[in-house]
């Protein structure tokens, strides 16, 4: 059971991105660029939140708190929040954008990765959920914005 966390707190990561990427490639070529004036500029959004966030609050890993050896080696430094599950979410919120069921299946996956994280010793849980919150107001942030100036 270990090795299923172990591997979903490193690599499931990619899943989402792969998800993603055959999903776009699968859209016609004339969608194709509004899709990516969506998803780049909330992607960042989400990232720069998520920076913000990292400089606001200092949550030490729970590996440095409580003493113990982690599943997987990391460095003793701020695990607010997440990184792996801030990109996975980000996929997943904008995906659900696209397509619903898209999104389902990619907050599940994100789901799974927040969990492993929390699981493997790297994260709290407040860091995995602050991380999904983080893609959630930034891609709804950016999809008021786009749908406010496409409206004017």
């Amino acid at each position: 059971m270990n090795q299923f966390f172990i591997f979903s707190a490193e690599y499931l990561f990619v899943l989402p991105i792969l998800i993603m990427g055959v999903y776009f490639l699968g859209q016609p070529r004339t969608t194709w660029r509004t899709m990516v004036l969506f998803a780049l500029p909330a992607g960042l959004c989400t990232y720069i939140l998520g920076l913000i966030a990292n400089h606001l609050y200092i949550d030490p890993r729970p590996f440095v708190v409580d003493h113990f050896t982690p599943l997987i080696a990391h460095t003793p430094d701020n695990g607010f929040p997440s990184d792996h599950t801030l990109l996975a979410a980000a996929f997943a919120a904008v995906g659900m954008y696209w397509n619903k069921w898209l999104g389902i299946v990619l907050w599940a996956i994100t789901v799974v990765i927040a969990a492993a994280r929390v699981y493997v010793g790297l994260h709290h849980p407040l860091d995995v959920v602050a991380s999904m919150m983080c893609a959630l107001i930034a891609v709804s942030i950016w999809h008021f914005v786009i749908t406010r100036n496409t409206r004017s």
